[in-house]
């Protein structure tokens, strides 16, 4: 019997306080993140991760002093490999953290002891870019060469418009704004779609990120099919002095208490919780919404081990298994970003 090993991989998060500042040595050390030299880029690296530790702390204490996205990748990767259980292949889940434990090489390691016949690189980063999925499959590549893990492996870069991933948002977003129609009937509720945002220099370089974040947003709006909702892409999670792609999520918040508007948010480049939805999204910006006016604050809440989730997740490992390819494609097997953007995954894979 074929074996497949398939690795869900997600950025990681600390799982103590004294994890907090070794996170974000490694978060900031990545070539990826601050694309610098080393040592100066280590350097840089620790100058950050000391002078954002008494925040992480802060952040994280609201949350019992540490990141829940382990557990909740976990739960995921178990539903998956329940979904794939009826398969005719031994299929096995693992779980890949790029800058905490259990990091790309212990992975490795478990996926070699266990010997498959190939490898599926399944990304929970559901829109592409370097920073987060070309990251995390480098690191892999990298870490497998080393440990001599032959297997063939397929990658599968993105899936932003992925029926099931957006039905995952849809059916929540659909629900939240039934709830903001009974409160406040009289108002319209405006949906801000919020996503991590990133340094414009990033985007200039080609990274298609911003792009199927609209996509993402726009497909969302579609299966609604309310041809009159008043919606927006925003951006969150902004640090340092870098220019950051907007419009800022926190800034939208304050336009929409001045319009006197509801607001129904949705992190719709998160696909389990972790600090940016439950700290930042559910407390922070949740206080500005008050502040600023906002007459209702709704968060509609990630995937998790959403059934139609792991439904999409499921049914991209099967079409891989089917094909048997080796190499980096989307959940459609096609380039979905335009030519312009030359960091596309597949653009890479090709050359």
């Amino acid at each position: 019997m074929t074996k497949t090993a398939v690795v869900l991989f997600n950025l990681g998060g600390p799982d103590s306080p004294e994890a907090v500042r070794p996170f974000l040595y490694n978060l900031f050390n990545d070539p990826a993140i601050l694309g610098i030299p080393w040592p100066f880029r280590s350097l840089l690296a620790t100058f950050i991760s000391r002078g954002r530790n008494k925040v992480a702390q802060e952040i994280y204490g609201h949350i019992g002093g540490k990141s829940p996205i382990l557990e909740q990748t976990r739960t995921q990767a178990q539903a998956l490999e329940k979904a794939l259980a009826a398969e005719t292949e031994d299929v096995r889940t693992f779980v890949a953290m790029r800058y905490w434990h259990p990091f790309t090489a212990e992975t490795v390691r478990d996926v070699a002891a266990w010997s498959p016949d190939r490898v599926v690189l399944l990304p929970l980063y559901p829109q592409f870019s370097t920073t987060t999925t070309a990251s995390s499959l480098a690191e892999w590549r990298r870490v497998a060469a080393q440990a001599g893990l032959s297997a063939p492996a397929h990658s599968i870069c993105c899936y932003p418009t992925d029926h099931h991933f957006i039905e995952s948002f849809a059916n929540p977003l659909r629900l939240a704004l039934a709830e903001a129609a009974r409160k406040k009937p009289t108002l319209q509720a405006r949906v801000l779609f919020s996503a991590h945002g990133l340094p414009k220099r990033i985007i200039e370089r080609g990274d298609p990120y911003a792009w199927q974040v609209k996509k993402t947003a726009a497909a969302i709006v579609q299966v609604l099919g309310d041809t009159g909702l008043d919606w927006l892409v925003t951006y969150q999670s902004r640090v340092g002095r870098l220019e950051w792609i907007g419009p800022a999520t926190v800034d939208e918040l304050r336009r929409a208490g001045g319009d006197n508007r509801p607001v129904v948010v949705v992190p719709l480049s998160f696909v389990s919780e972790h600090s940016e939805t439950l700290v930042e999204l559910d407390i922070q910006y949740r206080e500005t919404a008050v502040t600023a006016g906002v007459p209702l604050y709704i968060r509609v809440p990630t995937p998790g081990p959403d059934e139609a989730f792991i439904r999409g997740l499921a049914e991209m490992v099967r079409a891989v298994m089917k094909g048997a390819a080796v190499g980096t494609c989307s959940a459609t097997g096609e380039r979905l970003c335009p030519h312009e953007f030359g960091a596309c995954a597949m653009a890479a894979a090709a050359a």
